[in-house]
């Protein structure tokens, strides 16, 4: 089985998005099958739970107060209709439900609103995901008492490039949380977003960040920027495939038990780019036609990209509508 290594050197990573395309494609398959069912992807849902008037100044999010992007802002959703969503996900065949507000941070009060929510689709059976801002020590032990399986918080870019994309917030603000959130006993979700106008060297620091905490993410995003009108990113020159999938492929290698998520950014993606990603080893996906406030493939799309590539959902429940 695969080593886990949390002393990556930058030189060493550098060296792995260099490699040639076969090569690199060939070594992260080889240690997908090592440790996970080669055609088996987890199946997620995400719920925008709360849209709009964010403080931060992220120059990729149409849900920031700062950018005219024609977002229309809702206040946190009641219960039953959380639920309810719940309850059509996992007909649909997803196994974890998150659920993401956009907030810088969460008031104690706002919080147990969200920790009825996590109980609520625990109850039901599912795994449950939040992304609420920045945690305090406390606020990450109350959504543990509530049973919340995961936590998302991505660092998004290398360090030296993430003052580029946000001002708000700095990147040690971020570790802070995720060490909140992992000391609280809560699986963390961590990845980033590329496509921002960044270079392979932050690509590489990244994910040698990511690899290097103490403990891998459970589940690391890889998102491919989707461009939004207004906000200062909308211009951005469009990444490579090819240099897409090699950043999945290397996350693989460097973290190889953790779930590789094909995130943000897929309906952009051609099936031939999703294919080559699910072989160089991301084996988790959102299910539905939205990621928060952004476009996502529909249902019927994803099952027919399954059965042509024989992949199946990864744990579907009796009466899961996918495939």
């Amino acid at each position: 089985m695969s080593e886990l290594r949390h002393d990556w050197r930058i030189e060493e990573v550098n060296a792995l998005l260099a490699m040639p395309f076969s090569d690199l494609m060939f070594q992260a398959h080889q240690i997908h099958r090592e440790n996970f069912p080669a055609n088996q992807v987890q199946i997620s849902t995400l719920l925008s739970i709360k849209t709009g008037a964010c403080p931060e100044d992220c120059g990729y999010c149409s849900q920031s107060a700062k950018h005219d992007t024609s977002l229309e802002r809702e206040t946190l959703l009641p219960l039953q209709e959380v639920v309810d969503a719940a309850k059509e996900a996992q007909t649909n065949g997803a196994t974890r439900f998150c659920m993401g507000a956009a907030w810088r941070n969460p008031t104690d009060k706002n919080l147990e609103r969200v920790v009825e929510m996590v109980q609520a689709v625990k109850g039901m059976g599912m795994e449950t995901c939040v992304t609420l801002g920045m945690l305090t020590d406390r606020q990450a032990i109350r959504l543990k008492q509530a049973g919340l399986d995961y936590y998302n918080h991505n660092l998004d870019t290398s360090p030296e490039f993430y003052g580029n994309v946000i001002t708000t917030r700095t990147y040690q603000d971020r570790l802070d949380t995720l060490d909140n959130v992992r000391n609280a006993g809560i699986n963390v979700c961590c990845g980033g977003i590329l496509g921002m106008g960044e270079t392979r060297l932050d690509r590489a620091r990244l994910l040698q960040q990511l690899a290097n905490m103490k403990f891998h993410p459970e589940s690391v995003p890889i998102n491919d920027l989707v461009k939004v009108e207004g906000t200062p990113l909308s211009g951005a020159a469009k990444l490579d495939p090819f240099e897409f999938i090699r950043t999945v492929a290397v996350a693989r290698i460097m973290m190889p038990k953790s779930y590789v998520r094909l995130s943000a950014g897929r309906t952009e993606m051609s099936d031939e780019m999703q294919a080559w990603c699910f072989f160089a080893g991301a084996n988790s996906i959102f299910y539905g036609d939205k990621l928060l406030t952004t476009e996502n493939p529909e249902e019927s799309h994803d099952q027919q990209l399954f059965a042509r590539l024989g992949l199946e959902a990864e744990a579907s429940r009796p009466g899961s509508t996918f495939l």
